[in-house]
C-alpha cells in the first residue's frame, strides 16, 4: 500500500463577493498553494489574504468555512474579535463604508468533500481533484457558497516535480525549484465559488486554436496517447460553432479539460476547466457504443450558460441544465446532422412522457425538479421556443441576454424578456405552459418534430407491433436506421441473412433483439463478433455462448484478447464465461478468477469495479479479498459505488456475521 505524505502550506490573497452583497463587496481571490506533502487526513496548511469593500453599515462580515481552524487573523493589520462556528469564519466589527480592507490569517482544513485525494493510500493512480457544485468549495478554500457571488480567483500552486497542476484561468508562470514546481494561473474575471477548480496528476495535453484565437488544451494519461482523438473528437469544431451560433465570444481566457479517476460525475464545467470522467477516455472502436462528444458539447456550453451568467437559485436551474442541454445538441447536430438532433430530442420526449405516466412530472421552474426535467425538458422548451419566436428572434435574444448579464446572476423572467422584446410576442401564456405547468405537452413536441423532419415522420410511420405486410420490406430497404432497428426490436422472429448487410448500428439491433438464434441464421449471427462495436460483441458473445454450448470454447477463443470499452465490458463477460466453461482454459481458471478479483479493487474505475463484483455475486464466488474490496467501495467518495457496496453488506449481513 502506497503511503506518501504531503503538507498543504497554502498562501492565500482573497477579494471575494459575499453572500451579504448589501454590506461588503469581497472582489478577488489571490492563492499560493505549497504542496509539500500529501497526507492521508488531506490536511491543508493555508495562509491567506482577503480584500473587500463594506457597502454598507455591518457589524460582521463572514467567509464559508467548513470544519477549518484559524490562526493569526488580522483585519487592516490589526487583531480582530471573531467567531468559528465551524461552517463560517465571521468577523465582528462596527464596518463603515470604506474601499481595499484588507483580511489576514492562517487556516487549517482536512476536506472531506470537494476535495479529493485519490489513488495516494492504495493503487489508483495518484491525483488530486475538486467538486464545488453540490459539494462547497468551502470544504477546502474559505469563500463563498452562495452562488450569486461572484469572485476573481487567481491560484498559483507550488507543487512536486512530476505531477501537472491545472486551474481556472490562463497559466502565466511555471517555475521550477530544487524542491518543487510553481504553478501560476490567472483569471480576468469573476465567477462563482462552486466553480473554483484543482487537478493535480500526471498528464500529458494536445493544444489546439480556436477560430478566434482561444487555446484549447486536451488532457490526458501519458500512455493513452491514441486515445486522444476518438476521445476528443469534433472539439475544436463544436467550440468554433458555439461562438457563433451563440454570438457572444468564449468569456475566458483558455478553455481545458482534464479526465479524473473515479469523478462523480461524466463532467463538470468548472470555469475555463471542465474535469471529466476517465472512463470516457475511449478507442477508435469504443467510440460508436459510447463517445465524449455529448458531454463535451454540454460542459463547454456551461461556459457561457451556467458560468458565465449563473442562476440565482434553483429555481432557475434550468437556465444552465436546459441551455447546455440544447445548445450540446445544436453542437452535435453541427457535426452529425439534422437526423441525429431531432432523434435525440425525440428520444427525450419519450422519456418526459414516461415521467409523465408515472405521476412523478414537476414544473420546469421548480427547485426540486427531476435532472431529466432540468435538462431534456429544459431543452425541448428551448426547441418549442426557438421555433415559436423564429431563428433571428431567438439568436437575438440569446446575445442580448448575455451581454446584458454578463458575469452576473439571472432569473427566468431575465431571459424571457430578451425573447419577448426580441420577438415582439407576449410569453406570458408560454411559460406558463411549458415552464410553469408540471404536465408534458408530448403530442404538441411531436407534432412539432414531424413538421420539422422528415425522419421523424418516417420512424414514426414505420411500426409493426400490428400486422403489417410491409415490415420484411422495410428491413431491407433504405429508411433509417433507427427505423430499422425499432422494427428488429418488434419483430426480431423476421430477421433474415440478408438484414445483416446493414450498418454497424443496425446490427447492433440485432445482438441486442435475437436472443434466441435460428441454427439457419447461426453463420451470420457469428460475423457479430468481428463487428467494429464492443457492445455489439459482447452482447453476440453472450447469446453465442448461450445459445450453442457445443461452440463456447470457439467462441472464447475468438475473444480473449479483446478488451472492450473503457469498462471493460467485453473482458468481464469473457472471464466470467470462461469460468463457468467446464473445459475451457482449465489450467488458466485460477489465473482467470485472480483477474476477474483484480477488477473489484480501487485501481480500477468504479464502473469495472462494480461489474466485476456482480459477475463474482452470480458466480457465488466470495473471499476475504473481495470483502475487503467491497468494504473499501462503502467508503468511497463516489456515491454509486458507495451504494452498491452497501446494498451487498445489507444483502448479505446475516452471512458476513458468521463467516467473519
Amino acid at each position: 500500500m502506497k503511503r506518501i505524505l504531503f503538507l498543504f502550506l497554502i498562501l492565500f490573497s482573497l477579494v471575494v463577493k459575499a453572500q451579504q452583497t448589501d454590506f461588503v463587496d469581497f472582489k478577488k481571490v489571490d492563492a499560493v498553494v505549497f504542496f509539500n506533502q500529501i497526507r492521508i487526513d488531506s490536511t491543508l496548511y493555508d495562509s491567506y489574504e482577503a480584500r473587500f469593500d463594506i457597502l454598507k453599515k455591518t457589524d460582521s462580515i463572514y467567509l464559508d468555512a467548513v470544519h477549518m481552524k484559524f490562526k493569526n487573523i488580522a483585519l487592516n493589520g490589526k487583531k480582530i474579535k471573531y467567531k468559528n462556528d465551524g461552517k463560517k469564519l465571521i468577523i465582528y466589527k462596527k464596518f463603515k463604508p470604506s474601499e481595499d480592507n484588507k483580511l489576514q490569517f492562517l487556516f487549517f482544513a482536512s476536506p472531506k468533500k470537494a476535495m479529493y485525494f485519490v489513488g495516494w493510500e492504495d493503487e489508483a493512480r495518484n491525483q488530486i481533484w475538486t467538486q464545488g457544485q453540490g459539494k462547497n468549495t468551502s470544504h477546502w478554500l474559505p469563500s463563498i457558497d452562495d452562488m450569486n457571488d461572484k469572485i476573481e480567483f487567481d491560484l498559483t500552486f507550488a507543487a512536486p516535480k512530476g505531477y501537472e497542476v491545472i486551474s481556472n484561468g490562463n497559466l502565466v508562470l511555471e517555475n521550477e525549484s530544487s524542491d518543487y514546481v510553481l504553478w501560476k494561473y490567472d483569471m480576468e474575471k469573476p465567477m462563482s465559488s462552486y466553480l473554483a477548480a484543482l487537478v493535480v496528476g500526471k498528464y500529458a495535453k494536445k493544444v489546439e486554436i480556436s477560430k478566434s484565437g482561444i487555446p484549447l488544451e486536451m488532457y490526458y494519461y501519458p500512455e493513452d496517447l491514441l486515445k486522444v482523438e476518438p476521445t476528443y473528437r469534433y472539439s475544436k469544431e463544436m467550440f468554433d460553432f458555439l461562438e457563433e451560433e451563440i454570438g457572444f465570444a468564449y468569456p475566458w481566457q483558455n478553455y481545458k479539460q482534464v479526465p479524473v479517476h473515479d469523478f462523480l460525475y461524466a463532467g463538470m464545467e468548472n470555469t475555463s476547466c471542465t474535469i471529466f470522467s476517465d472512463a470516457f477516455m475511449i478507442d477508435e472502436i469504443a467510440f460508436v457504443d459510447k463517445n465524449y462528444v455529448n458531454v463535451n458539447a454540454h460542459e463547454l456550453a456551461h461556459q457561457w450558460f451556467g458560468d458565465l451568467v449563473t442562476e440565482t437559485s434553483g429555481t432557475h436551474h434550468w437556465l444552465q441544465e436546459g441551455f447546455a442541454t440544447y445548445y450540446a445538441l445544436l453542437a452535435e447536430r453541427h457535426v452529425f446532422g439534422d437526423d441525429y438532433y431531432y432523434f435525440k430530442l425525440y428520444e427525450y420526449a419519450q422519456e418526459l412522457a414516461a415521467q409523465d405516466r408515472l405521476g412523478t412530472s414537476t414544473e420546469v421552474m421548480n427547485a426540486k425538479a427531476s435532472s431529466l426535467t432540468f435538462y431534456k425538458k429544459g431543452a425541448i422548451v428551448l426547441h418549442m421556443l426557438h421555433e415559436k419566436v423564429g431563428d433571428i428572434a431567438f439568436k437575438t435574444a440569446v446575445k442580448s441576454y448575455l451581454e446584458k448579464y454578463a458575469f452576473q446572476n439571472v432569473e427566468t423572467d431575465n431571459f424571457i424578456d430578451e425573447v419577448a422584446q426580441a420577438s415582439d410576442q407576449d410569453l406570458s401564456a408560454f411559460v406558463a405552459k411549458w415552464l410553469q405547468d408540471k404536465t408534458f405537452y408530448y403530442e404538441e413536441v411531436e407534432a412539432s418534430l414531424q413538421r420539422q423532419s422528415a425522419f421523424i415522420a418516417e420512424y414514426l410511420m414505420v411500426d409493426c407491433e400490428a400486422a403489417n405486410a410491409k415490415c420484411d420490406y422495410y428491413l431491407t430497404s433504405g429508411i433509417s436506421d433507427e427505423a430499422k432497428s425499432k422494427i428488429i426490436s418488434q419483430v426480431p422472429g423476421k430477421i433474415t441473412s440478408e438484414v445483416f448487410k446493414n450498418s454497424i448500428k443496425v446490427r447492433q439491433a440485432i445482438a441486442q433483439s435475437v436472443v434466441e438464434i435460428p441454427s439457419e441464421l447461426k453463420k451470420d449471427y457469428e460475423s457479430l463478433l468481428e463487428d467494429q462495436s464492443y457492445v455489439t460483441i459482447e452482447t453476440a458473445l453472450y447469446n453465442l455462448w448461450t445459445n450453442f454450448p457445443k461452440e463456447r470454447s470457439v467462441y472464447l477463443d475468438k475473444t480473449k484478447r479483446i478488451i472492450g470499452m473503457p469498462n471493460k465490458n467485453v473482458r468481464l463477460l469473457w472471464l466470467a464465461l470462461s469460468l463457468v466453461t467446464p473445459d475451457y482454459a482449465v489450467d488458466e481458471k485460477k489465473a482467470h478468477l485472480t483477474e476477474l478479483i483484480r477488477y473489484t479493487s480501487p485501481a480500477y474505475n468504479y464502473e469495472i469495479r462494480m461489474q466485476a463484483f456482480s459477475f463474482l455475486e452470480s458466480l457465488e464466488i466470495r473471499n476475504e479479498v473481495i470483502v475487503n474490496h467491497y468494504k473499501q467501495a462503502a467508503q468511497h467518495h463516489n456515491w454509486r459505488l458507495k451504494k452498491f457496496a452497501k446494498a451487498f453488506f445489507e444483502k448479505h449481513k446475516e452471512s458476513l456475521k458468521i463467516t467473519n
